[in-house]
């Protein structure tokens, strides 16, 4: 296309040349004709007046005529004439042709020998002035001067011609002049009048190409790596797919996704997030060859197609070296960023035969590969097609849920440890599927985190959890798990204010549970927002403590009410026997010297609460004590007599403990 620009600029150039050089020669011509026409008519004006001005003022013309010498008056005359620079000579014909008289600048004679004039004679037989035009043929004359031939007439006769030369070269050097300045002038008019729209045409059509090369560019290219966009991918997978039964081979449509990449623009600013996709679209251009494709689809996905592939080793080992290519830290501003990313790949023929098969299928692969871990390679499995129907119609339970109340929350005591006292109740989000059957929530929250609606599900489960929870007892509270995502959207303490507002519960009685993964990210902002709503009287609790990498550094950051040891604790208590006990004691103890209760969760055995008994834990949550239920069951039964109904060996259990403690 620009080659075919360059023709058609150069054949708009050739044409205004042509223009202009046509333009020039028609000012040319007009201008000579003019010229010629406006020197033509001023001469014959100036000759004839002169021959007309001689015929008045000579009274002798007929007797000079008749070859007699010059009166006088005439001769004076004629003298004086002479002396002007206008007419250089003056010749006096008779009524038939012949020269009688010659008038020159430095003699005024009869002629010796009689001379005919054709012009003269004319004048004569007309009755009117001849003028005739002429250029200098031999030295001694002008340029340009004009012999004008005017009868003479005396009482209605003519009687001689006048014939007067007038010297009009400087006249016509001036007519000249004045036309070609007037020519010039008219030509840069007309030039320029050309001019000014050709250049602006010129630089719209320029303009215009480059727009348009432009919107080329934009329509199959990413604006910010300048890689293949999604346009332009599938483009190449026609094809590419259109000539696998002749080649034999296979194609492999390799899907990247970066792992955390939002923590890249978190931390380091969108700028840094943009330089970190711009580099890893140039090392994956380099390491491409040629007849491969990579473009990047979206956000922070790239897709590379390996053209030629004869078995899957090969594209595995291709993957590799991607990862390996893009996984070499890059620097951003004196910033150290370490890209990660996950890699899924589709094969061709036999994962797909278009290209959105086959991109679908790949991006099955990634997001396999993202759910073992991240940082993993994964080829297409027709299993990853059933998962992803389950996974929409987990998506679609959920929306329905949100729109339609569909959620319910079931309620799980809690004690104290010492004396058997019921102190409140965990408040736990369930989700019921199409068949009646309960969704575990390790299966739908991670699902409305990715999602993006656990905001939806946590607002109306802390507002069912206060209204619930201000029916009971005033020593009773509720506690309500936060999800990390929630506090993204900046909103949580508005949420929580506005869900004690709404049911009127007495924030003392509120208890929120966060995870090590909140503090993780974007801690201080976090810990300032815990703070707040801290200072408000809700109590802050540390849920599954001692499954994270750093939770001890976060109890001397902030002041929690609570912790609580995760249930993985007391599953392993019969396999580790003394290893557990000695870190939950631990746990305990520390807890007890920062003035933070500890609950300890997943108590379902006698002989875990026998070993909390003596660890003196402060408070214990399990199926020992009671499974999650209903709210109409807390309210009907739990509330009148939960504690009359304690396993008697527990109750045995506590009652032994409070003797042993004296």
């Amino acid at each position: 296309m620009s080659f075919l620009s360059d023709i058609s600029f150069r054949r708009a150039v050739a044409l205004f040349v042509l223009t202009i050089a046509l333009l020039a020669a028609g000012t040319w011509t007009i201008v000579r004709t003019t010229t010629d026409y406006l020197i033509n008519e001023y001469v014959q004006n100036i000759a004839h007046h002169w021959a007309q001005l001689v015929a008045e003022n000579v009274n002798d013309l007929g007797q000079i005529a008749a070859g007699e010498q010059p009166s006088s008056a005439s001769l004076m005359f004629f003298r004086a004439t002479r002396k002007s620079n206008t007419v250089f000579r003056y010749i006096i014909f008779n009524r038939y042709g012949y020269s009688q008289l010659t008038v020159e600048p430095d003699k005024i004679a009869p002629v010796e020998l009689s001379e005919f004039s054709a012009e003269a004679a004319r004048a004569i037989a007309q009755g009117k002035a001849v003028v005739d035009i002429k250029r200098g043929a031999r030295s001694g004359l002008p340029e340009r001067y004009a012999e004008a031939y005017v009868p003479a007439v005396v009482n209605g006769k003519a009687v001689a011609v006048v014939g007067a030369y007038v010297n009009q070269a400087q006249a016509a050097q001036v007519i000249v002049n004045v036309s070609w300045a007037s020519a010039i002038a008219l030509c840069l008019l007309t030039g320029l009048a050309f001019a000014v729209p050709a250049v602006a045409w010129y630089l719209r059509t320029r303009e215009k190409q480059q727009a348009d090369r432009r919107i080329r560019f934009l329509a199959h290219h990413d604006v910010l790596t300048g890689l293949a966009n999604r346009a332009q991918l599938i483009e190449r997978l026609q094809n590419a797919v259109a000539v696998l039964p002749s080649t034999g081979t296979m194609i492999a449509v390799h899907f990247i996704d970066l792992d955390h990449f939002k923590q890249v623009n978190d931390t380091h600013g969108h700028d840094a997030g943009d330089f970190l996709l711009t580099t890893i679209g140039q090392r994956l251009k380099a390491m491409s060859r040629l007849e491969d494709t990579v473009a990047r689809i979206g956000g922070d996905e790239f897709v590379v197609v390996q053209t030629a592939v004869v078995e899957q080793s090969q594209a595995e080992n291709f993957a590799r070296r991607i990862v390996e290519v893009v996984s070499p830290p890059t620097y951003f501003k004196e910033q150290e960023i370490l890209p990660r990313m996950s890699v899924g790949i589709a094969l061709a023929p036999k994962d797909g035969l278009t290209p959105e098969r086959l991109l679908k299928s790949a991006d099955l692969a990634l997001y396999n590969a993202k759910v073992t871990g991240r940082g993993a390679i994964r080829f297409f499995s027709p299993e990853m097609d059933d998962a992803l129907q389950a996974r929409i119609r987990l998506e679609r339970i959920i929306r329905h849920a949100i729109a339609n109340d569909g959620f319910t929350l079931h309620y799980q005591p809690v004690f104290e440890m010492n004396g058997k006292k019921l102190i409140g109740f965990e408040a736990l989000a369930r989700l019921s599927g199409p068949d009646g059957e309960d969704i575990p929530p390790a299966t739908f929250i991670p699902m409305a985190e990715e999602m993006r609606v656990i905001d939806k599900v946590g607002q109306w489960v802390l507002n069912e959890a206060c209204r619930t929870a201000k029916s009971w007892p005033t020593h009773l509270t509720v506690a309500v798990n936060l999800s990390p995502a929630q506090f993204e959207s900046g909103r949580i303490e508005e949420i929580v204010a506005g869900a004690l507002g709404l049911s009127g519960l007495e924030p003392h009685r509120l208890e929120l549970e966060i995870t090590e993964s909140l503090l993780l990210r974007n801690s201080e902002a976090t810990l300032a927002a815990l703070q707040r709503m801290k200072d408000t009287g809700v109590s802050i609790v540390m849920d599954d403590f001692g499954t994270g990498y750093s939770s001890l550094s976060y109890l001397w950051k902030f002041p929690f009410d609570k912790i609580k040891i995760d249930r993985s604790f007391m599953e392993s208590f019969e396999r580790s026997g003394h290893d557990v006990e000695t870190v939950v004691k631990t746990i305990i103890a520390l807890g007890r010297q920062m003035n933070m209760r500890v609950t300890v969760e997943g108590v379902e055995t006698a002989e875990q609460v026998d070993f909390l008994y003596d660890a003196e834990a402060d408070q214990v949550q399990g199926f020992f004590f009671g499974r999650p239920v209903s709210a109409t069951e807390v309210n009907a039964n739990l509330l009148k007599d939960f504690v009359a109904n304690l396993p008697a060996e527990a109750e045995g259990k506590a009652n032994r403990a409070k003797t042993a403690l004296g």
